[in-house]
């Protein structure tokens, strides 16, 4: 529904996380309903959404305690975003208006090198759970999708909470946006990439470059 992502480089520049909060959690909401709009019932349930998160989170937590060298562990953290995550709409929710005037092979370079860039970017913050316990701890109806709540606890830290939305609009059970202790992804990339995007005047070709050496 996007720099190292350690805790302080996801948290800068705003007077009060409280204040960043809601902000962010506005602005990825904002974002993201042109692209889902209010369904009139569920097709979804609340469980088959928890079993996709379950799911991805066994992966993501076999993955970050593999013992596997960084490149790896972010070669498969992209590949668990290809089964899981619905790069489709994350991808054009983030670049925004520019996605409705990019040609159709141009936008599906750019959705290719995003999904690398996030599994870079999220696979480093995603490390920071190494030898934690994730619990994927319920689910709760929001418009048309629903919210997947889960808690990693980490060893002689606080515990972590990550939230994950779901929907089955595309025609799959895809998880579009993600939430790390209240940091919205969608509309925290979707502030950066509009700024690399106006460094590079506009052109959807030179970031699409500059994001497979990203992240």
């Amino acid at each position: 529904m996007y720099s190292t992502p350690t805790r302080t480089s996801l948290r800068s520049s705003t007077p009060t996380r409280i204040d960043r909060r809601a902000f962010l959690a506005l602005a990825g909401g904002a974002a993201l309903a042109a692209l889902l709009p209010p369904a009139p019932a569920f097709a979804l349930t609340a469980d088959q959404a928890t079993a996709h998160i379950q799911r991805a989170v066994d992966e993501v937590y076999a993955v970050i305690n593999s013992g596997n060298q960084s490149a790896q562990i972010y070669q498969q953290f992209e590949a668990i975003l290809a089964r899981y995550a619905d790069m489709d709409v994350i991808a054009r929710t983030v670049l925004g208006p520019a996605a409705r005037q990019t040609p159709a092979a141009e936008l599906a370079s750019y959705t290719q090198a995003l999904q690398g860039y996030i599994g870079r970017k999220y696979g480093r913050r995603f490390r920071e759970f190494v030898g934690s316990r994730v619990t994927v701890t319920g689910a709760r109806p929001l418009k048309s999708f629903y919210a997947v709540t889960s808690v990693a606890q980490l060893q002689g830290r606080s515990p972590i909470d990550v939230e994950w939305h779901v929907s089955d609009r595309s025609g799959d059970v895809r998880f579009f946006n993600l939430i790390i202790e209240g940091i919205n992804m969608i509309a925290s990339e979707r502030a950066e990439i509009a700024a690399m995007l106006a460094q590079r005047r506009g052109s959807v070709a030179a970031l699409t470059a500059d994001l497979r050496q990203a992240g």
